[in-house]
């Protein structure tokens, strides 16, 4: 998991409503145990035409867009089955950040567990967001897990709610088991001072 502080980046706007982990990444690409070529499969009802060939109308498909790391969602974005498939989708195909109203909570702490940040803001700031992007496609916002805070170019910024264990894992960059892994000595050393070593 690479270690997140900020980021600025183009916003790609998919701007729905109650999202489900089906429309991320549809069931006939969960037959992986792995992450590997999920990222084709990401929203691939919307993104490809019938005869296979990808909508150019749909964001993720638009030339500006294809640097983006930054997905702009809405209300109960990854409801639904709790697949963690879903957040490995988005991240391989580079996704950091995905900035909603609100997630379902599994959705949440899969991302999160997976090195993908879910900024929740409220609805007003968010709309704020698509109206720049509407505007010029081309407008960079920064996400700021330092200071837990999105800024906009015009100076205006807003924070956003994390758990303090997840911040921290994310801004080193390591997950539940390489946090346990940081303290192995201190854990062994409990241990043996309890008799708990066989």
């Amino acid at each position: 998991m690479q270690a997140f502080k900020t980021l600025t980046s183009h916003v790609i706007p998919l701007p729905y409503n109650d999202v489900d982990t089906d429309q991320i990444i549809p069931a006939r690409y969960l037959k992986v145990t792995d992450k590997t070529g999920l990222a084709d499969g990401l929203f691939s009802t919307w993104r490809y035409l019938q005869d296979g060939q990808p909508d150019p109308e749909f964001p993720l498909n638009r030339e500006i867009y294809q640097d983006a790391q930054i997905l702009l969602v809405g209300d109960n974005f990854g409801c639904g089955s709790s697949r963690e498939h879903a957040p490995w989708a988005l991240i391989g195909w580079g996704i950091k950040v995905v900035i909603g109203i609100s997630f379902a909570d599994i959705f949440k702490n899969n991302a999160l567990k997976n090195g993908l940040l879910p900024v929740e803001l409220a609805e007003d700031f968010q709309k704020q967001i698509l109206a720049l992007t509407a505007q010029d496609p081309s407008v960079k916002i920064t996400v700021d897990l330092v200071e837990q805070c999105v800024r906009l170019p015009n100076g205006q910024m807003t924070t956003f709610p994390i758990d303090p264990f997840s911040r921290k894992f994310m801004m080193e960059g390591i997950d539940q088991l390489g946090y346990l892994l940081k303290h192995e000595e201190r854990i062994s050393a409990y241990e043996l001072s309890t008799g708990r070593v066989t």
